[in-house]
């Protein structure tokens, strides 16, 4: 299984290239926000944000835990979510990128890695890219990186919510491996990954989860599509788990913005029975002249068979996020959220799991700075 793996990923990055050497180079494929503003030390560029809130939890638990919450984890107290540093060197043809990450987002973006949460916690991104002039715009990346699905991201600014949903919550945070990634024409860009798996730098078996992702870009409407298939199951290659994550991020009146994420996934068990889960995600931004916007956003998410949750359970949120831009560079976020499930799954007071609704309000704080703005 490794042999064959290698194998193909050498294949791809050898051949591509030729397929695509008559294409134009591709317009980017971003992530529905604007990235943060860097400053350069010679060829390499750094950027950084602080990002923190306070959390009220009207359930008031005795674990000071918000429920199902990254990254707002933290309930009725003021909380550094994370600290996050950033140098990078754009391609030309090798460069890399390396994000140093602190704070309790550290901790739970790292929960479940087999090497233990201690051992990566600080790296959340570590990886080198080749992109010679040759290959007309198609990039190689080797290390770990964040994830290709879902419709939001790790940092606070990037997103339109303070908090993340539960699409985010309960699907892949990060990979180690290889990705390709080539433009087939001006709009749409392919790629492939061959990875250790979900949420591990170090393998929890000998497999290798593979990724196909497409992007397709215009003026109007972004299109993303991901699938990711191979064993994720500690200490064997069998039953599969199978992951398809598609984003349509629409911006149909001019100003007034829309995301859509729909996700199906399946594991495969010894049994022959798959458990399943799947959920879909809607939010609008609406700006409110320069400096405020207004954000809300809906999910429903059904964990068939508990394979995520830890419960078998149907859970929805609603989130509703006014955003305050101070200056450039520093946004704040009063944000409100109901977190409910079909069943008693949130902790009420002294009584782990016996609430099936959460209610929290919290004010978030998030600086990202870099002198040119």
């Amino acid at each position: 299984m490794k042999i064959q793996s290698f194998a193909l990923l050498a294949f791809a990055v050898l051949t591509v290239p030729s397929l695509w050497s008559q294409t134009a180079d591709p317009q980017d494929a971003p992530k529905p926000a604007v990235a943060p503003s860097t400053w350069s030390a010679g060829p390499i560029d750094f950027s950084g944000l602080v990002d923190g809130y306070y959390s009220f939890n009207f359930n008031h638990p005795a674990s000071r835990n918000n429920n199902l919450r990254y990254f707002d984890a933290k309930a009725n107290q003021f909380s550094l979510n994370m600290a996050k540093l950033t140098a990078e060197h754009a391609p030309d043809p090798v460069g890399f990128k390396v994000d140093f990450l602190f704070g309790r987002a550290a901790d739970l973006f790292h929960a479940t890695e087999p090497a233990g949460v201690e051992v990566y916690k600080h790296l959340l991104q570590a990886y080198v890219s080749v992109k010679p002039t040759n290959w007309k715009g198609v990039q190689f990346d080797f290390g770990k990186f964040v994830t290709s699905a879902g419709a939001e991201v790790t940092e606070t600014h990037l997103n339109w919510n303070y908090s993340r949903g539960l699409l985010y919550a309960n699907g892949p945070f990060y990979h180690m491996g290889g990705r390709l990634t080539a433009p087939v024409s001006k709009n749409v860009t392919l790629g492939y990954q061959i990875l250790n798996g979900w949420n591990n730098v170090e393998d929890n078996n000998s497999g290798k989860t593979h990724g196909i992702t497409t992007a397709f870009t215009s003026s109007r409407f972004n299109w993303f599509n991901n699938y990711y298939v191979g064993p994720e199951k500690s200490n064997t290659n069998d039953g599969w788990r199978h992951f398809y994550d598609t984003v349509l991020a629409i911006n149909p009146a001019g100003r007034v913005n829309g995301l859509v994420n729909f996700d199906y996934g399946q594991e495969n068990n010894p049994d022959g029975r798959a458990s399943k889960f799947y959920g879909v995600m809607g939010a609008l931004r609406f700006p409110l002249g320069e400096r405020f916007a207004f954000s809300p956003r809906y999910e429903w998410y059904k964990d068939r068979d508990a394979l995520i949750t830890g419960r078998a359970q149907t859970l929805q949120e609603a989130t509703a996020t006014l955003e305050y831009k101070m200056v450039e560079g520093f946004v704040g976020r009063l944000e409100y959220r109901r977190d409910w499930s079909n069943i008693g799954y949130f902790d009420r007071g002294n009584e782990p799991g016996s609430a099936r609704n959460q209610d929290t309000v919290l004010i978030g704080l998030v600086v990202f700075f870099g002198p040119t703005r």
